[in-house]
């Protein structure tokens, strides 16, 4: 499981355009909290711990208790605004995480044993289908990454969804097929199945629901 980081926060009494600019040029990053039925919250965060975090990569899955003045509250990362030509932080939204909340989430893959796998030292080529698959977790358990081994595939199989543990308390968005994973291709390339199940895995994702409460939220 992902491990949570506490964030020390300032209530912002001021919101809007000059408020925020003014924030960032005294070191932080305006923020906002919402979600859960609950009014949303102004807030700013340093800077350059900010700048840190968000290009670490996996902020989106990670899970913060925010201290804004000490009232602690959990939150996920919702999206992050950044400067379209300085490539920085300029604002963040985060989701308030009430008692019992699941989320759908894109958690990373990672696979294991690619030196000893049999269809590569035969002299297949690897084909990732998914390097991320989107599921459904408790908010208190967020697996950092989801594993997959390569110790036993030859060339022309692949693995499938059906066919992985996946983190205890997580369950795929996608459960209307056995979708691919990873394969091992001869030499030559991908085969056009896997090219048709990527595009069919991203039309399922962009329909899958998710966790929502911009009604909730305000321009911040």
């Amino acid at each position: 499981m992902a491990d949570m980081i506490t964030l020390e926060a300032k209530m912002r009494e001021r919101v809007g355009k000059g408020a925020a600019r003014k924030e960032r040029r005294e070191g932080n990053v305006p923020a906002v909290i919402y979600g859960d039925g609950q009014d949303p919250v102004s807030i700013s965060l340093d800077y350059n711990l900010m700048f840190k975090l968000i290009f670490k990569g996996g902020f989106k899955q990670t899970l913060f208790e925010v201290d804004v003045e000490g009232t602690k509250t959990r939150v996920i990362c919702r999206a992050v605004q950044l400067d379209p030509v300085k490539d920085t932080p300029v604002h963040i939204d985060f989701f308030r995480l009430g008692k019992g909340a699941t989320l759908d989430l894109e958690i990373p893959v990672t696979f294991l044993n690619e030196e000893e796998c049999p269809g590569l030292k035969a002299g297949g080529a690897l084909n990732v289908v998914r390097h991320s698959i989107m599921v459904t977790v408790r908010a208190n358990a967020i697996p950092s990454e989801i594993v997959v081994d390569l110790i036993a595939l030859e060339v022309g199989e692949s693995i499938h969804i059906s066919q992985i543990t996946l983190p205890e308390g997580s369950k795929s968005t996608i459960s209307d097929r056995d979708f691919t994973i990873v394969s091992v291709a001869a030499p030559g390339g991908a085969t056009d199945e896997d090219e048709d199940e990527v595009a069919d895995d991203a039309a399922a994702e962009d329909g899958a629901e998710t966790p929502d409460a911009d009604a909730d939220k305000s321009e911040n």
